[in-house]
């Protein structure tokens, strides 16, 4: 095939990408209220287990979860749901990144708890996560980051339905010569995400939001986004706006002398996604930091941590630390309007991760098991 029928080809794709795009625009100016937990009778919670050890760490996540919020589940007021079919192999057989049963099963619920999925490496079937934030408009991921004895309190708002990932799987191709894959930056995305990240701010004594972009190199989105970023800023007063690069944001959060100055993040989808997983590392790594994906109609909240194949391919999923899943656990319970529920649980983990250590997990057979973890937890409680 000659290269002139593959640029006719990719400019065909791109103006299809294009319309979508706009339609997805539309779609959000259109959007309702938020929804409001606090008058409603009956709240259903989604659980999915996920892959790898997904099903393992949550079936712990339901047992804290069943005994925190014990009185709502026996009233009726909230309602857990068992939701199957989301698994790697059931995507692949179908090929659809979450099939269409299983879509409609979680938006007949409220809210999601769910177990880390697998996306295979390479071909056409995207991820179920990012299907997930674009089919129930989840754009906000929210990932909080604590370290006390360094003063470290830290809070990302990452955009978590646009740039890159939106269109990652929808890119074009010369083959053998070249590749291209779109970033998407929206004006109403933009300032929905900035909105929330100083909302935040505002509401909790925060007085800095650092905005962190490459707008030097990535001019059309990245600038878009600091820019539109700032013209929210103007409404909050009080609170400062700072810009900052992500490479030299990555660096930031290692340098010990400057790290505990910052507060909340507010930053576009890749750039979040990378740095929240290093902001978790010095937390105490990945599996310590749960993940919270916030929309106005639905939330879903997981652990930050993948699927762990190695921990099954060595027979060690049993030692998978569940306290990703356990803080999402506690950011669903606030999220869903039970601050003091909430609160009790984030002290009790903070005890058990940080402070008492009586049971730890370390991911191999000289540490505690997943259960044993989920134990000491209960007992605190």
């Amino acid at each position: 095939m000659c290269d002139n029928t593959y640029i006719e080809k990719a400019c065909a794709q791109f103006r299809t990408l294009l319309l979508e795009q706009l339609e997805r625009t539309a779609r959000m100016e259109a959007g309702g209220a938020p929804k409001d937990f606090t008058t409603m009778e009956k709240i259903t919670i989604g659980m999915v287990g996920g892959d790898g050890i997904g099903p393992i760490i949550m079936e712990q996540a339901e047992r804290l979860l069943r005994k925190v919020m014990e009185e709502e589940i026996s009233t009726g007021r909230i309602v857990l749901k068992k939701i199957e079919g989301l698994t790697i192999e059931n995507r692949l057989a179908l090929g659809k990144a979450v099939p269409d049963d299983v879509l409609a099963q979680i938006k007949s619920c409220d809210v999601l708890l769910k177990g880390p999925t697998t996306t295979p490496k390479g071909g056409t079937l995207e991820s179920a996560n990012v299907t997930l934030r674009r089919e129930l408009d989840l754009y906000a991921n929210v990932r909080p980051v604590q370290v006390p004895e360094e003063g470290i309190d830290w809070i990302f708002y990452r955009e978590n339905t646009e740039g890159e990932y939106v269109l990652g799987s929808r890119g074009v191709e010369v083959p053998g010569k070249l590749s291209m894959d779109f970033k998407v930056t929206t004006e109403l995305g933009t300032r929905r995400i900035a909105k929330a990240a100083f909302d935040y701010a505002k509401a909790n004594g925060k007085k800095s939001v650092s905005i962190v972009t490459k707008a030097n190199i990535m001019k059309k989105t990245d600038g878009n986004f600091t820019r539109i970023c700032h013209e929210v800023a103007a409404d909050y007063p009080g609170i400062e706006a700072d810009d900052w690069y992500i490479d030299i944001m990555t660096a930031n959060l290692v340098n010990k002398e400057i790290r505990n100055q910052f507060q909340v993040f507010v930053l576009p989808n890749l750039y979040g996604d990378i740095i929240t997983d290093e902001a978790a590392e010095i937390q105490g790594g990945v599996g310590t930091a749960g993940s919270a994906n916030m929309g106005d109609q639905y939330a879903m909240f997981e652990a930050i941590h993948g699927s762990a194949p190695r921990m099954i391919e060595e027979g060690l999923a049993d030692y998978a630390n569940p306290s990703s899943i356990f803080k999402a656990t506690e950011m669903l319970i606030r999220h869903i309007g039970f601050t003091e529920k909430a609160d009790r649980l984030a002290a009790v983990l903070e005890d058990c991760n940080e402070k008492e250590k009586q049971v730890v997990v370390t991911g191999t057979a000289s540490g505690a098991t997943c259960r044993e973890f989920a134990d000491y937890v209960m007992r605190k409680l």
